[in-house]
């Protein structure tokens, strides 16, 4: 009887991505998902260093799996991704049963070192200081018929003092242009209609050919691939964000109205401090000539709080951009001591109350943003791809999710014997709102080949690890 396995993720949408490439390498190897609520054979968590909030679920997550482990030694636990590659000794030393540690530089390893560890019955370490070769030539189990993910390029050349992560998945690299279009001609042929292009800092793709036009040149490119629907790109810096990538947008059919811009901080102290290489003028610039490019689009963000030094009136001034800028969601967060980052060890750490009081007030500041932001909406007419059936409110109507254009996530109820499949696109009435989502009336169904593709996936006797969790309490 086949292994099972399971792939546990932690972070960024590259490590997701990345989990998709360990589960095709588990695939490859003869091992297969396990079935929801049974234990896997095989656990691999794909880590994320960012904040400390990681750490600790992944060391509360092994000792759960400690006493499973020891009952049945046949199991195999594996810890992949930054933390892997910051904290390989720290991990042994916490949790000595671990089979296998591999680091971001690596992936492609990981079914040599758990049979590697398996026959020799002693735990492997490999961690690579530089990539071996590019994610995306590896295998792939993805966890979606109809959208992807595609990496640009891997690594980062930005010195942010709070990030640790250029340290972890080193100094960028990219692919040539003619491999990135390769691939999405090769997924829209799979049947995927969406595509997000990843990079640590997307816009600045192009840095290793010396083109600084070479990531509008992209979404250009991908504009002109037939069947391709929606295109969209996260993340990218304002430091290297320019005009040409806004005319491309514009120009480009499949491009959504959807821009991710981190802004961090409101204030220019923090934002000098944080080595972000920009300022809020700049920032508020980028965003003001995209609506002008681009009435539809919604912008959303990442917020730091608690940094170093953040005075009140440093607050304050993140505040004030958050209302000036009417961000549609804001991904908030308190700052976080990573240990190897300058930001650590500066003065001026602000204490821990202090810093979740400002979260709690800047979270219900951006919620009322959210809110207004989504009334907007109510009355409009938007396109939403389906992405779920969450099953019948009542008796004749079915109730389904899915994402607009620009990226709000729409709750709709449709006629139910006339449902759509995950991956078609239904045109919805908004009658409602609220800070995280719309809701409204599912009128017409258009058919898309990533419903196809959807379909004929659910018809195939295959689990998704990427969408089984860990057990969620103790028994």
């Amino acid at each position: 009887m086949a292994r099972t396995y399971l792939v546990e993720t932690y972070g960024c949408q590259m490590n997701v991505h990345d989990s998709e490439r360990i589960a095709g390498l588990l695939d490859e190897a003869g091992y297969v998902p396990v079935i929801a609520g049974e234990q896997a054979d095989i656990v691999v968590f794909n880590t994320c260093a960012v904040r400390e909030n990681a750490d600790n679920k992944l060391y509360g997550n092994l000792s759960f799996l400690a006493p499973i482990k020891k009952a049945n030694p046949r199991m195999q636990i594996a810890v992949g991704g930054c933390l892997a590659q910051k904290d390989q000794s720290i991990i042994m030393k916490k949790a000595p049963y671990v089979d296998v540690v591999f680091g971001t530089h690596n992936v492609g390893s990981l079914p040599v070192l758990l049979e590697r560890a398996r026959i020799e019955e002693e735990s492997q370490i490999e961690i690579l200081e530089s990539l071996e070769h590019f994610p995306s030539t590896l295998p792939a189990r993805r966890f979606s018929a109809f959208s992807a993910w595609v990496s640009v390029s891997v690594g980062c050349n930005n010195t942010c003092t709070f990030c640790i992560v250029p340290t972890l998945r080193g100094v960028e690299k990219d692919r040539l242009a003619s491999d990135i279009l390769l691939e999405v001609q090769t997924l829209v042929d799979q049947g995927v209609i969406e595509i997000t292009l990843l990079g640590q800092n997307v816009n600045a793709y192009g840095v290793e050919f010396g083109n600084r036009g070479a990531f509008a040149e992209l979404v250009r490119a991908c504009g002109k691939i037939d069947g391709l629907e929606r295109v969209r790109f996260m993340s990218p810096h304002p430091r290297d964000f320019t005009d040409d990538v806004i005319e491309a947008m514009a120009q480009s059919p499949n491009a959504m109205p959807h821009l991710h811009m981190p802004l961090q901080s409101g204030s220019n102290k923090v934002l000098q401090e944080m080595r972000r290489s920009y300022r809020t003028d700049r920032y508020l610039g980028i965003i003001e000539r995209a609506r002008l490019a681009l009435p539809d689009v919604q912008i959303t963000t990442d917020i730091i709080v608690g940094f170093p030094g953040e005075t009140e009136a440093d607050f304050q001034d993140t505040l004030d951009i958050a209302t000036q800028a009417r961000f549609s969601a804001a991904y908030t967060y308190q700052y976080s001591k990573r240990p190897g980052t300058p930001a650590a060890t500066m003065p001026d750490q602000v204490m821990p109350e202090i810093v979740g009081e400002r979260y709690t007030r800047l979270h219900a500041h951006q919620e009322a943003i959210s809110l207004s932001v989504n009334r907007q909406a109510i009355g409009k007419r938007m396109n939403v791809l389906v992405t779920e059936n969450v099953g019948r409110r009542d008796t004749e109507r079915e109730r389904m999710s899915g994402r607009t254009e620009d990226f709000r996530l729409a709750h709709f109820t449709f006629d139910a014997e006339d449902m759509a499949r995950p991956g078609d696109v239904v045109s919805v009435d908004i009658d409602g709102a609220a800070p995280h989502f719309l809701t409204g009336v599912g009128l017409d169904i258009r058919r898309t080949r990533g419903g196809d593709a959807h379909q004929a996936r659910t018809e195939e006797p295959t689990r998704d690890p990427l969408l089984l969790g860990m057990p969620t309490k103790r028994s």
